[in-house]
């Protein structure tokens, strides 16, 4: 027995060698391919079944090639040493000053600080325009008009338009919306490639799509990936009338893309991207994008009326959920349910109860706040909605007739938009509780503020509460066109702040 396992060591011992030997032999060989290997075709991983029903494989350079020309980068600037602008406001041109000399305005523009070196009042007379930011944008007309976030541009002097093939223009902001948190910018350009908008109703979750943006530093960016959700709110936008009903992807969206357009397969808009989800500050795998329809709303009342016309159901929402429906012994376990209905509001005048939940709106079903924002934010003041809402069990509907944040059915004149976009401010009357809280009779609020002269010549922040222009009182939005339509010359605005006691004055020109 010994000897056989001895003779089977030894045989084993043998093969092994030879197969060593035999490798270092063969190594010394060069190592041939199999030439069919090396020209297979790689196979597609994605397909997509076609208007045919066929199979194919999912290509998105067609609908990069349509779209990229259509976004663009956009730099924010402002005036560096704006701190300073305190004093700077005080210390008006001369014609200016001949304007108020005889006023009993006058000694508010005497210089109230001592006598300063003629080189330092020089150098703060013309501050310099630094970058303060950047984004995308989307060109959406042939006449230069480009749509993109308000973060982008807010608080900024001046505003820069690159185009995909680096030619740059000065803008003009048309208008902005705070609440949607879009804007709308114009550039003098011809033959410019321009980006259909589409329903965005007709957007399916699970749904292929492109982000594309225009950051600059990576010029012109295309990611893909599928809807994952519609009617998101996420809580972001801070504006007192916020309007978040998202279309959430899960393409790849970073900063600087902000304004960039989210499309379909077809090169079709179907939402401007406007934030991420990320404890980072770069993609963390969600994305948001403001749906198309919106957006369309927003841009056809700047350029109809040159401030964005909301119609208000006035009421305090929360979407419906089963722990609620049990607490209020309520039937149903989805809509949005009315915690709140503001007294005189249009819903208070058409009916609309506390403890009602609404299920559709012109018959479009709604099971969550953020849908119910959408389809009322796509309305104006004076527009009729048709209510379907469950009380004590029992299904209602009512027609609502929505007014505006100051409580009328009365839209902005068109004939305001030029002048609104010169001073660079939206505006909205106060309510009766403001104007009692801050013993005045009325007056308009600056809502928000964009590249023009209030922003340029004063230091005018949002917020303010103008009561008089030149002397003359001001109590609602049409007060304030009227007393500056056709002005030339100095203009003396009045007003306060809910913040700061006592009266505050601005002054800038206006004319040749």
């Amino acid at each position: 027995m010994k000897r056989e396992y001895i003779f089977s060591a030894l045989i084993a011992l043998v093969i092994s060698a030879s197969v060593v030997g035999g490798y270092h032999y063969f190594e010394k060989s060069e190592v041939q391919l199999d030439p069919v290997a090396i020209t297979t075709p790689t196979q597609k991983v994605l397909y997509a079944a076609n208007e045919d029903g066929e199979i194919t494989p999912l290509d998105f350079t067609k609908t990069t090639e349509k779209v990229l020309d259509a976004v663009v980068h956009i730099q924010a600037k402002r005036k560096y040493g704006s701190a300073n602008r305190a004093y700077q406001y005080r210390q008006l041109p001369d014609p200016f000053r001949d304007f108020f000399g005889d006023s009993p305005f006058g000694q508010f523009f005497q210089k109230p600080y001592p006598e300063k070196p003629q080189e330092q009042e020089e150098e703060m007379k013309i501050p310099e325009l630094v970058p303060m930011g950047a984004g995308s944008g989307v060109v959406i007309n042939t006449k230069g008009y480009i749509v993109t976030n308000n973060h982008v541009i807010e608080n900024a002097d001046e505003v820069e338009v690159t185009l995909h093939n680096n030619t740059t223009y000065k803008a003009t902001v048309v208008g902005t919306d705070p609440s949607t948190d879009l804007a709308l910018l114009q550039i003098k350009a011809d033959a410019l490639t321009v980006m259909p908008l589409v329903n965005s109703d007709d957007v399916q979750v699970g749904e292929w799509v492109l982000a594309v943006g225009n950051p600059f530093s990576l010029n012109s960016t295309v990611t893909a990936g599928i809807v994952s959700a519609k009617a998101r709110n996420i809580n972001i936008n801070k504006d007192k009338f916020a309007v978040e009903s998202f279309i959430q992807t899960d393409a790849a969206i970073n900063p600087g893309n902000s304004g960039g357009a989210l499309v379909n397969l077809n090169g079709d808009l179907i939402g401007i991207n406007t934030a991420i989800a990320s404890r980072t500050g770069t993609y963390n795998g969600y994305g948001f994008a403001v749906p198309s329809n919106i957006v369309s709303k927003v841009v056809e009342d700047l350029l109809k009326y040159g401030t964005v016309q909301r119609g208000m159901l006035g009421v305090n929402i929360t979407t419906l959920n089963t722990t609620l429906a049990k607490e209020k012994n309520i039937d149903v376990s989805q809509g949005v349910f009315i915690a709140n209905v503001q007294e005189e509001s249009a819903a208070d005048k058409a009916g609309v109860k506390v403890d009602d939940v609404i299920v559709a709106v012109d018959d479009k079903k709604v099971n969550t706040s953020p849908q119910l924002q959408e389809l009322i934010a796509r309305k104006r003041p004076g527009d009729k909605v048709l209510l379907r809402l469950i009380r004590n069990g029992k299904e209602k509907e009512m027609s609502v007739t929505l007014e505006s944040t100051s409580g009328t059915t009365k839209v902005t004149k068109k004939e305001h938009q030029v002048l609104i976009s010169m001073l660079g401010a939206d505006f909205e009357k106060i309510d009766k509780e403001t104007a009692k809280k801050n013993d005045i009779d009325g007056g308009v609020k600056v809502i928000s503020l964009f590249a023009g002269k209030l922003r340029k010549e004063t230091q005018i922040r949002e917020g303010f509460i103008i009561t008089h222009i030149d002397g003359r009182k001001v109590v609602d939005v049409d007060d304030l066109m009227d007393a500056l339509e056709n002005k030339e010359g100095g203009v003396m605005i009045e007003g306060i702040y809910e913040d700061i006691p006592g009266k505050q004055y601005y002054a800038f020109g206006l004319g040749s």
